[in-house]
């Protein structure tokens, strides 16, 4: 019987390993390029701005100039409170996101790893996240009241349900390898969840978590329309009404800025505590 060999290729000496295009799928790019490439997204938008706003070509009313914005960004700071709104606002942004998944964590592991749970919970959940925030404001007022209870409250309506089914998803997406295998070793199902469910499911999880946040910081706004009278999402709506479009700017340019570090501090947080998985990926 003949067997067919393939030729025998030696490595050049010398010679670099080859690499995938930046534009392959799934191609690399150098940490310089990359972060390179972040910074000019960020300065095209602001160059627009800049010479749309400064050539004239827009009423101030309506696109105020950079200069306009960071003027008014230091007034607010030096005679208007910015650094107590700013305080207030994150601290309902927290408090709202962690009450959420304080409930949503169990919750969710429970959906992913049995059935019953899930034929239970699950078409619940899924009809609820569609219902808008804003429309349960009547009602927070009503049973919650007017204090910081009522704005934490919109921001977990706003996350919770979405959280919720995130979780889920990441631990039914656990392979049935391990599960076989622990099942064989005689792990009982509370051991299976413990110690191979939420292990395999945790750096999904904190994505999941990490993606829930940005929600919580959409939502401040409209968190801030109960009756509120500090915060950034307030100070925005105020400033609405006395049209004074820079306040605006720079209301939303600090929530921007703050959901960005909230992120990367998950990114980060991630890194530390999985960097296997991220070796991996």
């Amino acid at each position: 019987m003949l067997h067919f060999v393939a030729p025998h290729r030696t490595k050049r000496a010398g010679r670099p390993r080859n690499r995938r295009s930046a534009w392959a799928v799934r191609g690399g790019l150098p940490r310089a390029a990359s972060l390179s490439l972040a910074l000019a997204g960020f300065l095209l938008p602001f160059a627009a701005w800049c010479m749309v706003s400064g050539a004239g070509w827009v009423d101030p009313v309506f696109l105020p100039t950079p200069l306009q914005v960071v003027e008014r960004c230091l007034d607010w700071f030096r005679s208007d409170g910015l650094t107590g709104d700013i305080g207030i606002s994150i601290g309902r942004v927290f408090g709202g996101f962690f009450a959420s998944a304080l409930v949503a964590i169990p919750l969710g592991v429970l959906i992913g790893a049995y059935a019953p749970v899930r034929s239970f919970f699950e078409p619940l959940t899924d009809f609820s996240r569609y219902l808008p925030a804003v429309a349960f404001i009547p009602l927070i007022m009503l049973w919650v009241g007017i204090d910081e209870s009522a704005k934490l409250s919109v921001i977990w309506i706003g996350t919770f349900f979405q959280m919720v089914l995130m979780l889920a998803e990441d631990i039914a997406r656990v392979p049935n390898a391990p599960i076989e295998a622990a099942r064989t070793m005689g792990a009982t199902n509370g051991e299976i969840v413990k110690h191979v469910l939420i292990p395999a499911a945790r750096p999904a999880m904190l994505d999941t978590l990490r993606s829930t946040m940005g929600l919580a910081w959409t939502y401040l706004v409209v968190a801030e329309l109960v009756a509120a009278n500090s915060g950034l999402g307030f100070s925005i709506l105020k400033a609405q009404r006395f049209l004074q479009t820079d306040k605006i700017f720079v209301g939303i340019l600090l929530i921007g800025l703050i959901g960005l570090l909230t992120d990367q501090a998950f990114r980060w947080l991630h890194r530390r505590c999985f960097a296997w998985h991220n070796a991996r990926s």
